[in-house]
């Protein structure tokens, strides 16, 4: 245990150091693909040129390679953890009889067929014109260098790939339930992440991506009557045609060309996705700051009704994400149906095409929101996916209560109850557990989306609403396209409140401790009263209550955190409020008069916000009834 802590706690250390003393770095990639697709087979050939430099202080003797594909074939890493995860994703099982008679869940990577799977397969790597040697370990493709990197140089690397489509089981694959042909995420050899902490050749399992910034120049040959939509910009759009084209363009495809070859540059991104089917409609909307928005959908009656009524509300978004983060740095994005749930992508998202508006709408503008945390700030998220997924979800629920016809008071108010649950389930793990290390796909979910979004608008209970609305917009602007760690947005917090805030990530992040605080008593004190709170939980929190009094007025009290040195901003300033002597963590009770009778207090409630996460509200009230 000792071991554990120590190690926990210098890596911690390690982290801060690096971002406060040492310069800082990142690496680049130039990629140059051109891939052909054999629509009838599934099968694609390609070839990779890549410019990488190496703006490190390391020398690097290795590269590794991601090979996704990989993934979807019986035995890989993915189809073992469906065998041995006690919740496996139901996206990705089938329900079967088994020998006993009783339905079980049966992986449906394990029934896929030779001609079904997905495969990537790497030959004729070459460094700078000199064969180097290559090892390919599931997902992973390990290159040992024909001569070492330097510091501050660059090399080429260049390689073939021969790849085939596996029948959509997650995310990448082909005609899935919705009849969408080709879903090509995450399908090209994508070369892994090194920065300050190492090589990040983490094998595809099943959670989330991360990936070095830089350019990609992509040519895609393919049947002439497929429409392609994804990541870049197309550089042919008025020889392609299928909804690009300029306004009073003709295209005329010679008479004998089977396949088009479609030309896409997609700037400064650490990925790049795109889609095709036969079927689509492409819809291109103007966005806010000139930014086209491009849709693709499939052609029928009900999903072209709820896609059109979806545009003008497209737009509204990511006008509020602009407004609430920071202005989104391309001139495109693009709503693609894919089929599977919803995931972000460079410039672009593969989501479900079917079903309600109101489902259509929240994926939609959950995976925009995206592109501010994930494809723009950009931190790991296989290491720390609370940071992606829950503060995207935090902005996602601002927004749809922004646009909605009938606004809450409290639009994450569904958040906490799940965090509760949680809690209450004695399966929660802290937040700093890997992506693919949680035990079950629930709490895994609920950590990364629920209590990630609560570190923001638990956020705005402990150093104010003002204070975060300016840290989200400090963050992004500080931390764009470069990779921020946790210490960076509580950094970014402290900078901008004045509090100090180690407490919060520490205990929110780090443990899974929890918060609970109590009206102990209420007391007659020679005709006042004398309430006594206790702290039952191990986090601490600064404390907001409320008094109302049975002639119908109310003040407010606050009793700031001692550790934080800070004392919030009145959030109802049109409501008296006493701040009173600071509570240092340490005592677990804590008392303060009220200069009126008890019998003249109809309520006291501690956090009349519901911002602050405690996991037992029943004794955060006292009543007289």
């Amino acid at each position: 245990m000792r071991k554990i802590i120590l190690l926990s706690f210098l890596s911690f250390g390690l982290n801060s150091a690096f971002a406060q003393n040492a310069p800082y770095w990142q690496q680049h990639v130039d990629y140059k693909m051109e891939v052909s697709m054999d629509v009838k087979n599934y099968l694609y050939k390609g070839k990779q040129e890549l410019v990488y430099t190496n703006n490190s202080p390391d020398t690097l003797r290795k590269v590794f390679y991601h090979l996704y594909p990989n993934a979807f074939q019986p035995g890989s890493e993915m189809d073992a953890r469906l065998h041995s995860i006690k919740d496996p994703d139901g996206r990705m099982v089938t329900k079967v009889k088994g020998a006993d008679g009783k339905e079980v869940k049966q992986s449906r990577i394990e029934t896929l067929k030779p001609n079904e799977i997905g495969f990537l397969k790497i030959t004729n790597f070459k460094q700078d014109g000199v064969t180097a040697q290559t090892r390919t370990s599931g997902t992973i493709l390990e290159v040992t260098l024909a001569k070492p990197i330097l510091p501050n140089s660059k090399t080429t690397f260049s390689l073939d790939f021969d790849g085939q489509v596996p029948v959509q089981i997650r995310r990448s694959g082909r005609n899935n339930n919705e009849g969408v042909e080709l879903s090509m995420s995450q399908w090209y050899p994508k070369l892994a992440e090194f920065d300050f902490e190492g090589w990040h050749a983490d094998p595809y399992i099943a959670r989330e991506f991360h990936g070095v910034w830089g350019n990609f120049d992509v040519k895609i040959t393919i049947d002439k009557d497929y429409t392609i939509g994804g990541s870049g910009y197309l550089q042919d759009k008025n020889q392609i045609g299928h909804g690009y084209q300029d306004a009073g363009v003709t295209v005329v495809y010679p008479k004998k060309a089977k396949t088009l070859t479609w030309h896409f540059i997609a700037p400064n991104v650490h990925d790049f996705t795109w889609a095709a089917d036969k079927a689509y409609t492409h819809d291109i909307v103007k966005g806010p700051n000139d930014v086209d928005l491009h849709f693709f959908y499939k052609n029928d009656p009900k999903t072209t009704e709820n896609w059109k009524q979806l545009e003008p509300l497209m737009v509204k978004v990511m006008d509020y994400y602009n407004h609430k983060v920071g202005p989104y740095p391309y001139k495109q994005y693009s709503f693609i149906q894919g089929g599977d749930g919803g995931m972000e992508y460079a410039m672009c998202t593969l989501m479900l095409g079917s079903g309600k508006l109101e489902g259509i709408l929240g994926t939609a503008t959950h995976e925009l929101g995206h592109s501010w945390f994930q494809h723009i700030l950009a931190s790991n998220e296989s290491k720390h996916p609370w940071m992606d997924e829950g503060f995207t979800t935090y902005i996602e629920d601002s927004a749809l209560n922004e646009i909605a016809a009938k606004k809450e008071e409290n639009p994450f108010k569904g958040n906490y109850a799940a965090y509760y649950s949680l809690v209450n389930s004695g399966k929660e793990q802290p937040q700093t557990t890997h992506g693919d290390r949680y035990d079950e796909n629930r709490p895994y979910s609920i950590s990364s989306y629920v209590k990630g979004s609560i570190f923001l608008s638990q956020l705005a209970y402990v150093i104010g609403q003002e204070n975060l609305d300016a840290t989200l917009k400090r963050y992004y602007n500080d931390f764009k396209f470069k990779h921020p760690t946790p210490n960076d947005i509580k950094r970014t917090a402290e900078r901008v409140s004045g509090a100090e805030l180690d407490w919060y990530l520490i205990d929110w992040a780090e443990t899974a401790n929890t918060i609970d605080y109590g009206i102990k008593d209420v007391a007659d004190n020679a005709g006042k009263t004398t309430v006594t709170l206790e702290r039952i939980g191990r986090m601490p929190m600064p404390i907001d209550l409320k008094v109302e009094y049975t002639d119908g007025t109310s003040e407010t009290f606050y009793i700031p955190l001692r550790m934080m040195n800070f004392i919030k901003p009145n959030p109802t300033p049109n409501v008296k409020r006493t701040v009173l002597e600071d509570w240092a963590w340490a005592q677990s009770n804590y008392s303060f008069i009220i200069d009126k009778n008890k019998t003249a207090i109809k309520k006291i409630t501690i956090d009349p916000s519901g911002l602050m996460a405690d996991v037992k509200a029943a004794n955060n009230v006292f009543e007289v009834k």
